[in-house]
């Protein structure tokens, strides 16, 4: 790294969402700056102003999601030199909503094994593994090893499992001396991203990680040593790409008392809509192996898949591990971009977003088994106030506040493209009925619609007008389409946008789409339209203007 680079790095580094951050390792707490200063590094072109983005430089997958000590850990696919993917470090940011972040130094640094991709992190609280200190468990990371020095000599087993821990809180780490722990022995290429959780049923540890067109399951009393069980996958689900990013957890079923097992399968490229995206199956596991749900089995053959989210922009999102019991919930988070552009988007200093953190929670359809998911709760604190919308039937274009009462004022008066929508909609006319929905635009004449077409039954998201597209010639290619969940008469869309992105969640998070954009300005117009007239009613609904997440006062 030059001097230049060095010292720009220095500086960003100074920079952070809470009153805690820290610059690189080696060096004291950097001195507290104005919030001014943060809010301007902060309010650069296209940058989230809700959702979690690194300071500077290359993101990708989040890995090592665990909760202790009253935060939630999210390490990431991290490299401090460029905005574009280069070697892959650990980069790390805490907080104790999901909302507000800290950054925190580099957790994981390339080594002579190989660089860090991804994976997971537990607590080990009884210390089954022996790496911690005064009688108390650690922190375990577990993540792959890549070597590409392996890699460039032709070898297919340059990548494998590797472990790391920490007996601070997760603010340092340290290797395992006994790596890898998992060696790729069969010399199989993309052998990857190990996921690992506490099988409470079976007292063991219990590992998943991706092998190229399958998952393969092992497990272990003590994180070190680990017996292989099994494998799924080569005969189910889309394979249009790399298997990669998995995710294994059981889940109650909503409302009958049963547990299900869920597991989580990124794929790339082979996604419903195009390049990366996230599928999953529904099934039992009896300690070794894990059986598909018979009904859902006829949903993922024949290159059939159940995707957890149909926009383009949320992948390798995998969940938080030791949520508190008290809690219950299953958390996640995903990466929002999508391989076929991510390197070219235009942002300067740094590069790609995270989702916003979600429940997700299984229910059974008419459809079958379907995994729902919705903003956290905590997101609800950035709401400045409520305005209510008035019911009316939706003609042509309308905007927003021709549907809130006169005494609130328009919530674009009072956010800079950050809103949360909640709307109902019926249908008056199903047979004439045409698309409807929401659309963002700007003084520029750019916009975009998202919404649901009622002759196909499904939801789309429409960023063809959005913006700077020609970066790409994939990322406006298309309107992305989404299959209806529901089978109520009215049509529910909760909608979270941030000054370069969307977020639908569709009768109550049934249906999901989320998709990024590059207006040239800020999104400060919201109107609701119909495609044909006297066919839709809006017959409920709620707005919020939404606090940026560093804003003086919020942050902390």
């Amino acid at each position: 790294m030059n001097n230049s680079i060095l010292l720009s790095c220095l500086l960003l580094v100074m920079i952070a969402f809470s009153c805690g951050s820290k610059t690189g390792p080696g060096h004291n707490e950097a001195e507290m700056i104005t919030e001014s200063d943060a809010n301007m590094e902060y309010l650069d072109s296209h940058r989230p102003q809700i959702h979690f983005s690194p300071q500077e430089k290359w993101m990708n997958d989040p890995n090592g999601m665990v909760f202790y000590d009253g935060e939630y850990h999210l390490f990431y696919q991290y490299y401090p030199d460029s905005t574009v993917w280069g070697p892959m470090h650990w980069g790390h940011a805490v907080s104790e909503d999901m909302v507000h972040w800290e950054h925190l130094p580099i957790a994981l640094y390339p080594d002579s094994l190989g660089w860090i991709f991804s994976g997971s992190a537990v607590y080990d609280e009884k210390n089954t593994s022996g790496l911690g200190e005064d009688g108390n468990g650690p922190l375990i990371a577990i993540f792959t090893y890549h070597n590409s020095e392996m890699e460039k000599a032709g070898r297919q087993d340059f990548q494998y499992q590797g472990i790391a821990y920490s007996n601070d809180r997760g603010r340092t780490w340290k290797k395992y001396a006994g790596n890898p722990v998992v060696p790729n022995t069969e010399s199989i290429r993309d052998f990857r991203d190990p996921k690992v959780s506490w099988d409470a049923e079976r007292e063991q540890w219990l590992m998943v990680f991706a092998a190229q067109n399958r998952m393969m399951f092992w497990s272990s009393p003590n994180l070190i040593d680990w017996t292989f069980e099994s494998e799924f996958g080569q005969e189910f689900g889309s394979h249009g790409g790399v298997w990669e990013c998995p995710d294994f957890f059981p889940a109650s079923v909503e409302g009958e008392g049963i547990t299900k097992w869920i597991l989580i399968a990124s794929i790339n490229p082979g996604g419903p809509n195009g390049g990366s995206a996230t599928q999953y199956f529904v099934g039992d596991w009896d300690g070794k192996t894990f059986t598909l749900d018979e009904d859902f089995r006829k949903e993922v053959t024949n290159e059939q898949a159940v995707w957890l989210d149909y926009g383009r922009d949320n992948y390798a999102g995998v969940t938080w591990s030791n949520i508190p019991e008290t809690d219950g919930r299953r958390l996640f988070i995903g990466w929002m971009s999508n391989w076929q552009y991510a390197r070219d988007v235009p942002t300067e200093a740094w590069r790609s977003a995270m989702t916003v953190a979600r429940k997700l929670e299984l229910h059974r359809l008419s459809s079958g088994y379907r995994i729902f998911s919705t903003p956290v709760k905590e997101l609800k604190q950035l709401r400045t106030s409520e305005n209510m919308l008035n019911g009316d039937v939706v003609s042509a274009t309308m905007p927003l506040k021709a549907f809130i009462a006169p005494a609130s004022a328009p919530i674009t008066d009072r956010s800079k493209g950050t809103y949360e929508l909640e709307l109902e909609f019926t249908l008056l006319d199903k047979e004439k009925a045409g698309s409807f929905g929401v659309i963002l635009h700007n003084s520029s004449g750019e916009s975009y619609r998202v919404g649901y077409d009622p002759s196909e039954d499904e939801f789309f998201s429409d960023r063809t007008k959005s913006g700077d597209t020609s970066f790409s010639d994939k990322f406006a290619d298309k309107i992305t389409i989404a299959p209806r969940n529901a089978d109520a008469e009215t049509i529910r869309m909760q909608l979270v946008f941030d000054q370069a992105s969307a977020e639908l969640f569709a009768d109550g998070g049934a249906t999901v789409i989320t998709d990024i954009f590059f207006p040239d300005q800020v999104f400060n117009q919201i109107s609701l339209f119909s495609e044909t007239e006297n066919t839709v009613k809006l017959s409920a609904g709620k707005a919020y203007a939404l606090k940026r997440i560093w804003d003086a006062g919020i942050n902390k």
